[in-house]
Order: C-alpha cells, then sequence, then structure tokens
C-alpha cells in the first residue's frame, strides 16, 4: 500500500504532527492510538469534546455481522482485538461480555438461524441453536410463541464515550517507541490545505497527513463522498436488574439495518451494566431534524413489547436520536481519500475512516489497524485483505462493481 511513512518533521524541518485526526469519537480515538503505536506523533481535532457525535448516541454494541463476507471478517476481527483489550479497560467502560441472542420467530427464521450458525462455526465463531425451551430459560422475560433462537455467547456491549477517551489516555501513556498523541477540542476544521488543516478561526496547523474520522461532518470536508445519514431513534430505561441477561435481537434486525431507503423499526435491546435496558432501533433515510419524532418513537416501542411484553411497564427516563453515516454498499471508508478530493494536489495527503453506519464501535479497533498499517506501508501485514473498505471502490452515485465482487472473501 505504497512507501512507509515519513515523519513530517523530517520533511518540513520544523516540529508539526505526522497525523492530524480529525473527530475524536471511538473510530478517530482508536486510529490516534493505533498510529501512536506505530511510532508518530498525532494531533486528534475535534469541534466538541471526545466521545460525541453517533459514538454519544449508538448502543455500544461489539458484535459479529455477517451479511457480507467483507463486513464479516472486519466486525469479527475486530470483535477480536475488543475481547483482548476488555482485561485492560476499567469499570468506566463497562464492557460486558453479555452475548447476543438472535430470536426466531417462526420455522422460517429458525431455519434461516441454523444456516447463520453453520456459516459462523466454519469460520471459528462460538455459536449455537437454542429451542423454544432454552431460548425460554436463556431469556424468561421474552414472550411465549417463540420458535428458538441462536446464541453468539462472546458478543459484548461497551460504552463508547468513556471507551473513547480510555483509548486516547492510552495512546497518551508514552512508551518506548512510541509517538505522542495530543487532543485539541473545541476546535472546528474548515477545510484541508496544502500543508495540513485550516480552523474556521482562520488558523493554519501543518501536518504530515490528515486522517478524517468524523462520520457524517466528513462529507464537509469533502462533499462527494458517498454517505447519506440514517436517523435513528434509542430510548434507555430505569434500573431494573436482571430483567434481560443478554442483547436480543430478531433475527429481521439484519434486514432492516441493511434497508436502503425508507423507515424501519426492529427489535433490539441491550441489559447495561447499571440495570437499566437500552431499546432501539430505527432507520430513516433523508431526515436531518435531531428531534423525536413521536410515531417512530410509538412503533419501535410497540415492536419491541412484541418480544419483551414486560417493556410497557417499566419507566423510560431519556430518548434521544443520532445519525449513522451510511456508505452506498453498507462498508466503511478505509484508506486514501485522494479518490475524492476535488484537486488531490491542493492539499496535505488525506485518509478516510468513516462511515460504519451502525458497527463503528464493533469495528473500530479493526479500522485503526487497517489504516496504520496503509499510512506506514505496513498492509502485507495484516490479517485481512483491506482491498473492499478502500476509498476507491466508490464514486459519487455507486459502488464500482469490479472491486465488490469476491475481493471481500479472506
Amino acid at each position: 500500500m505504497g512507501h512507509p511513512y515519513v515523519k513530517a518533521s523530517a520533511v518540513t524541518g520544523r516540529a508539526c504532527p505526522d497525523v492530524i485526526v480529525i473527530g475524536a469519537g471511538i473510530v478517530g480515538a482508536a486510529c490516534a492510538r493505533e498510529l501512536a503505536r506505530e511510532g508518530l506523533d498525532v494531533l486528534v481535532m475535534d469541534r466538541a469534546g471526545i466521545g460525541g457525535g453517533v459514538t454519544a448516541a449508538g448502543m455500544g454494541h461489539v458484535v459479529v455481522m455477517d451479511d457480507t463476507p467483507a463486513e464479516f471478517a472486519l466486525s469479527s476481527w475486530s470483535r477480536q482485538l475488543w475481547l483482548d483489550l476488555a482485561p485492560h479497560l476499567g469499570p468506566r467502560q463497562d464492557f460486558v461480555r453479555c452475548g447476543t441472542l438472535w430470536v426466531a420467530a417462526d420455522d422460517e427464521e429458525f431455519d434461516l438461524a441454523r444456516e447463520r450458525r453453520d456459516s459462523l462455526v466454519r469460520e471459528g465463531i462460538a455459536c449455537d441453536m437454542l429451542d423454544a425451551q432454552q431460548l425460554r430459560e436463556a431469556e424468561p422475560e421474552l414472550r411465549d410463541g417463540f420458535r428458538g433462537g441462536m446464541i453468539v455467547p462472546d458478543d459484548a456491549v461497551v460504552y463508547a464515550p468513556a471507551s473513547a477517551a480510555w483509548l486516547l489516555a492510552d495512546a497518551s501513556a508514552v512508551a518506548p517507541g512510541a509517538g505522542r498523541v495530543t487532543c485539541r477540542l473545541g476546535a472546528s476544521v474548515r477545510r484541508l490545505t496544502r500543508e495540513g488543516v485550516m480552523l474556521d478561526n482562520g488558523e493554519s496547523i501543518a501536518a504530515g497527513a490528515v486522517l478524517i474520522a468524523n462520520g457524517l461532518q466528513a462529507i464537509d470536508l469533502m462533499p462527494e463522498l458517498p454517505m447519506q445519514a440514517k436517523k435513528g431513534h434509542l430510548l434507555i430505561t430505569d434500573r431494573y436488574p436482571g430483567t434481560i441477561r443478554h442483547q436480543i435481537l430478531e433475527l429481521g434486525y439484519i434486514k432492516s439495518a441493511h434497508n436502503a431507503s425508507g423507515t424501519s423499526v426492529a427489535f433490539n435491546v441491550q441489559p447495561r451494566p447499571t440495570g437499566q435496558l437500552l431499546i432501539g432501533s430505527s432507520r430513516q433515510f433523508d431526515n436531518v431534524d435531531p428531534a423525536i419524532e413521536p410515531d417512530i418513537m410509538a412503533r419501535m416501542l410497540r415492536r419491541a413489547s412484541e418480544y419483551l411484553p414486560r417493556l410497557t411497564q417499566l419507566n423510560a427516563i431519556r430518548a434521544w436520536t443520532g445519525f449513522r453515516p451510511a456508505t452506498v454498499d453498507g462498508l466503511p471508508l478505509i484508506g486514501p481519500a485522494a479518490h475524492f478530493a476535488r484537486d488531490e494536489a491542493a492539499h496535505v495527503p488525506a485518509w478516510l475512516a468513516t462511515g460504519h453506519e451502525g458497527l463503528g464501535v464493533t469495528t473500530a479497533l479493526a479500522t485503526a489497524k487497517l489504516i496504520a498499517a496503509q499510512i506506514t506501508g505496513a498492509s502485507s501485514r495484516l490479517p485481512i485483505d483491506p482491498t473492499p473498505y478502500l476509498p476507491s471502490r466508490c464514486n459519487a452515485s455507486g459502488v464500482v462493481d469490479a472491486v465488490n465482487t469476491g475481493a471481500a472473501d479472506v
């Protein structure tokens, strides 16, 4: 993936960061940490604070998803990285290996779940089928009448805003051979320049490269990026310890998650370490109004109560919305940004780590390794093929077919 990275100070002759990372969410924080581990000096910039935006709005699940081979490769690798990191996290990060329980409503869904189980097992992922009685024993609050389910015991949940802060703090702990990470918050980047970035206040900052990792806001810097907002609603309850034990989803969630248009809801509920229940989920296109929409929220909660009838008796304490950065083909943009630069020669080398939609937390750690390997010229050491995630696979209106057929098979 090109030549090994040359430190910025060696090029400019003055002290400046090797890489500016725009975005202090979970993806930007993970990338900054990994770049520092590779010996680069990193400046993280965010217009607000650490762990805000879509990182703060999401559910924080760490799950294996396998709608496509590329999605499976990235999510399964990244989940393992999270599991390896978990012993080092503290109480504030709230990492819980609760597992995911996929509920099959009928024989058709049960057969589909069994096919998915067989596929995951072939790939070395621990999972198993539950019949109706075993499903009831695993989650007694589920209503009667479900056919069964599939359980993935190593899936987890994590509190993403605190995890982003932990990743940056860990990156800032200077170790032999490591680079430095500094943060500059409340700083909004207006545009990329030949030497680095220019802020809204007119200040210019030089760097060897710029990594754009600020979700949907990446479009402000590169308007031709093929991303759109997927609005989602979430709700959290008061504390009801022991109500559920696993993250529980309906099998229809996968179909809902990959809808390319319209509005959909699907059952998804998480147990939080506080005893609270986090309830989702909805997806809407072409809506960038952050206001809570009562009709969408009502649809989402009705769907949830069809699976967990007791939810209607619980006290909700807060609801909110967020915007997932969705790409045309459902895969993130991880790699050089030159394909979308209107005048590549007019600015510093730029890279992208965005477009993760609802899997930003799950795939943050693997994304960081992919981008660090590409920037430092070490892609040959990667355990998965970076090709399916390269921004160059896309144009402003669609996906280049030749890249998206088979290249994701790893």
